[in-house]
């Protein structure tokens, strides 16, 4: 085989459709576009989506959720990434070092997929349920992230939020109070 003898397989390739070029081809006159209409036309396309002026699908759907700017800075970290790591204590900067996570990565979290048989110390990565099991299974351990102000804020607001909804949960169950009676004298008075 030579480079001048070389050439696509058969069928690979096809000639491009050159449309409008007589009716022979069965592509002339209308070159595949049928007669009239906004379609038919140069530049005549709508906009993706629209429906014909009716509420597209797009609009009648509601809004669900949203998409979390620090997301792509969590890394995700499989346990066999840990078995193949050469070091008995982990943490983000081991874990970047090695080219297991980004450079750019802020956190990191452990999952369960994999195998880990070897004891190994996990600091200030976050692990799931599985994969703590796992680690700790193997003869290592966890210790989760140290608080941070930010942390600490984040729980004080969770812990205010929780009150102030049993505080009203106990005002909307507790039992309205009857209006105070009127004393009998003047109940008295009145019959007479």
């Amino acid at each position: 085989m030579r480079l001048n003898n070389l050439k696509p397989a058969a069928g690979s390739k096809s000639a491009r459709h050159r449309v409008g070029r007589g009716i022979g081809s069965g592509w002339g006159k209308t070159a595949g576009r049928g007669h009239k209409g906004q379609k038919s036309r140069a530049g005549g396309f709508h906009k993706v989506g629209f429906e014909g002026g009716q509420m597209p699908l797009y609009r009648r759907l509601p809004k669900r959720g949203f998409t979390s700017l620090a997301r792509r800075y969590v890394e995700t970290v499989r346990l066999g990434d840990l078995q193949r790591l050469g070091v008995d204590e982990i943490d983000l900067a081991v874990l970047k070092q090695a080219g297991v996570v980004s450079a750019l990565a802020l956190d990191a979290r452990i999952v369960k997929t994999g195998e880990l048989s070897r004891k190994v110390s996990v600091r200030g990565i976050g692990a799931t349920k599985g994969a703590k099991a796992a680690i700790e299974a193997a003869g290592g351990s966890v210790a989760e992230a140290p608080a941070t102000a930010d942390s600490a804020k984040k729980a004080a607001a969770k812990k205010a939020a929780a009150d102030k909804a049993a505080a009203i949960k106990a005002a909307v169950n507790k039992p309205a109070e009857k209006p105070a009676e009127k004393p009998a004298e003047k109940k008295a008075s009145k019959k007479q």
